[in-house]
C-alpha cells in the first residue's frame, strides 16, 4: 500500500505564484521590481516542487486537504509521479518564459505589461493546481480557473482580432467543460461519491458503472469536455488564440493550457476509470482513433500554413493527440510514452514559439515564405529552431525521440499496426512542415538575392535569445539524461 505524507508543500507551490500578484500590482510603475517579483515567485515555486522529488521517488504520495465541500468530497492536493512530472515542467518553464516575456514586451513596447504579468502568475497557479489535484472536483475547479485566467492574455492586444480570438477561446473552453465535463463529473459523484472522487490506480469508477454504452459516453464526455487537449472537432480555438503575444502562445502551447488538457485526460483514464478496468470495457479504442484522425488531419493542415505561428499551432494539435493516443491504448509502455511526451513536447514546442517571436521582434517577419536567408542574420535563433524541430519530430539527439520511441513500442506491443502506421506517417509529415523553415533560413538557391545578405547579424535582444537557447539545450539534455522523468513515469506504470 502506498504511504501517504500530510504536507502543505503542494499548497505553497501554488500560492508562490498567486501571492506574487499583490507585489506585481504594487510595483506596477517600478519595472525592475515588478519583474524581480515574477522571477522570485518562479524560483520559489520550482524550489517547492523540487523539494517533493525525494519523497515521491521513494514511492510516497504527498497530500493535503484544503476545504471540505461535502462530507465525502474535499478540495484536496495529492502529488504522485504524474503530478510531479507535470509540476516540474510547468514550474521550470515558467522561469524561462518569464525572462523571454520581459525581453519580448520591452522590445515591442507592449502596453499593459503589469496586467500581463498578473494573469501570467494566476495562470501558473491554476496550472499547478491541476497538476497536484487530488480528486476530480479539484481538477475541474482549477481547470476552469485556468480558462478564465488565460483569457486576458489571449485578448492582450485588445483589438478586433484579439477580441474575436478571445470569444472563440472562451466559447470552446467553457462551453465544452460546462456542457460535457461537468455533467460527467456530476454522474461520477452520483455513482461514486463515497470514494471522494479521489484518483487511484484502480480507478474510483471501477465496479461502480456498467460497461458498454454508458462507459463510452462517459469517457467521450470527459475527452471532449477537457477541450484544452485540442482534439478535433473541438480544436479551432487553438489556432485562433495565436492573436496573443508570442510569450502567451508559448505558455498556451508548451506549458499551461494544452498540457493541462491532456493531463486531465490522462488522469481520467488512469485515476477515474483505471487502466485495468478500461481494458475490460473495450471503449478506449474509440478515443485512440479520434486521436489518430486528429494527428493526421492537423499535420496536413500544418503543411498549408504560411504563418509560422499558425503552422506551429496545428503542429501542437497533432502532438497533443499523440499523448491521448498513447494513453488510450491502455498499454503500459504507450502510457509511459504519453507521460514523457508532456515534458518532451513542452521543451521542443516552447523553443519553436520563442524562436518565432524572436524572428518577429528582430525582423517583423511572421511568414515562412519571408524567411529566405534569415539564418544568416539570426544563426543562433535558427539553430535553436532546428533543435526544437528535431525534438517535435522525434529525432535524436533530442528528448522527443525518447517519448516517441516509447509510444511506438507501446503501439506495437498493443498489436495496433494501423495506429503504428499513423505514428510513422505523421512523423514524416512533421518533417515536411517543420524543416522547410530551417532550409529556407540557411540554404538560399544560387542566384537568389536574400534580403538578409547585408547588414550583419541581427538577433533579438538577449532576454529573448537566452531563453530559447536554454530550452533548446534542454531538448538535448532530456535525450541524454531522461532518468528523472522516466523514474516518475515508472511510479505510475511499473515499466522500467
Amino acid at each position: 500500500m502506498t504511504e501517504s505524507i500530510q504536507t502543505w508543500m503542494p499548497l505553497w507551490a501554488c500560492l508562490s505564484a498567486l501571492l506574487a500578484v499583490i507585489p506585481i500590482l504594487v510595483f506596477r510603475k517600478e519595472t525592475f521590481l515588478r519583474e524581480g517579483v515574477t522571477f522570485l515567485a518562479g524560483v520559489l515555486m520550482l524550489g517547492f516542487v523540487i523539494s517533493m522529488i525525494p519523497d515521491v521517488l521513494s514511492g510516497k504520495v504527498l497530500e493535503c486537504t484544503l476545504l471540505q465541500i461535502t462530507a465525502e468530497v474535499p478540495i484536496k492536493f495529492r502529488v504522485d509521479g504524474l503530478g510531479l512530472l507535470f509540476g516540474l515542467v510547468a514550474s521550470s518553464l515558467w522561469i524561462v518564459t518569464s525572462l523571454y516575456s520581459v525581453g519580448y514586451m520591452r522590445a515591442l513596447k507592449e502596453h499593459s505589461q503589469t496586467r500581463f504579468f498578473v494573469f501570467f502568475a494566476i495562470s501558473l497557479c491554476a496550472t499547478m493546481g491541476v497538476a497536484f489535484a487530488g480528486n476530480l472536483l479539484t481538477l475541474y475547479l482549477f481547470y476552469e480557473m485556468l480558462s478564465l485566467a488565460t483569457w486576458p492574455l489571449v485578448t492582450h492586444h485588445q483589438d478586433k482580432e484579439a477580441r474575436g480570438g478571445g470569444r472563440k477561446y472562451l466559447t470552446y473552453l467553457l462551453g465544452t467543460s460546462v456542457g460535457f465535463a461537468l455533467p460527467a463529473l456530476i454522474f461520477c459523484y452520483v455513482k461514486a461519491s463515497a470514494t471522494g472522487l479521489e484518483f487511484s490506480a484502480a480507478g474510483f469508477l471501477a465496479g461502480n458503472i456498467a460497461g458498454g454504452t454508458e462507459a463510452l459516453i462517459l469517457i467521450l464526455l470527459f475527452t471532449f469536455g477537457f477541450s484544452k487537449a485540442g482534439l478535433m472537432p473541438f480544436h479551432s480555438w487553438l489556432p485562433g488564440a495565436m492573436v496573443a503575444p508570442t510569450p502567451v502562445s508559448a505558455l498556451l502551447h508548451a506549458v499551461a493550457v494544452v498540457k493541462v488538457g491532456v493531463f486531465c485526460i490522462i488522469r481520467v483514464f488512469t485515476g477515474v476509470f483505471g487502466l485495468e478496468f478500461l481494458k475490460t470495457l473495450d471503449v478506449a479504442i474509440v478515443v485512440a482513433w479520434i486521436a489518430a484522425f486528429t494527428i493526421i488531419t492537423s499535420s496536413l493542415i500544418a503543411l498549408t500554413q504560411d504563418n509560422l505561428k499558425r503552422r506551429l499551432a496545428f503542429s501542437t494539435i497533432g502532438q497533443l493527440a499523440y499523448i491521448i493516443l498513447g494513453v488510450a491504448l491502455l498499454n503500459d509502455q504507450a502510457v509511459q510514452g504519453s507521460m514523457l511526451h508532456i515534458a518532451m513536447h513542452a521543451a521542443g514546442k516552447i523553443t519553436l514559439f520563442m524562436c518565432a517571436g524572436a524572428i518577429f521582434v528582430a525582423t517583423g517577419k511572421k511568414y515562412v515564405s519571408e524567411m529566405v536567408g534569415i539564418g544568416r542574420r539570426m544563426p543562433i535563433t535558427m539553430a535553436a529552431f532546428f533543435i526544437g524541430a528535431l525534438s517535435v519530430i522525434g529525432l535524436p539527439p533530442t528528448g522527443g525521440f525518447v517519448s516517441k520511441w516509447h509510444l511506438v513500442l507501446g503501439t506495437a506491443d498493443a498489436g495496433q499496426i494501423a495506429l503504428l502506421g499513423v505514428l510513422i506517417v505523421s512523423s514524416l509529415l512533421n518533417i515536411a512542415y517543420l524543416l522547410p523553415p530551417v532550409w529556407k533560413a540557411f540554404y538560399v538557391p544560387d542566384g537568389v538575392k536574400a534580403e538578409f545578405d547585408e547588414g550583419g547579424r541581427q538577433e533579438a535582444p538577449w532576454a529573448c535569445v537566452v531563453p530559447l537557447c536554454v530550452t533548446a539545450a534542454a531538448c538535448v539534455a532530456l535525450f541524454l539524461k531522461p532518468d528523472l522523468l522516466i523514474n516518475l513515469t515508472v511510479l505510475m506504470t511499473g515499466v522500467n
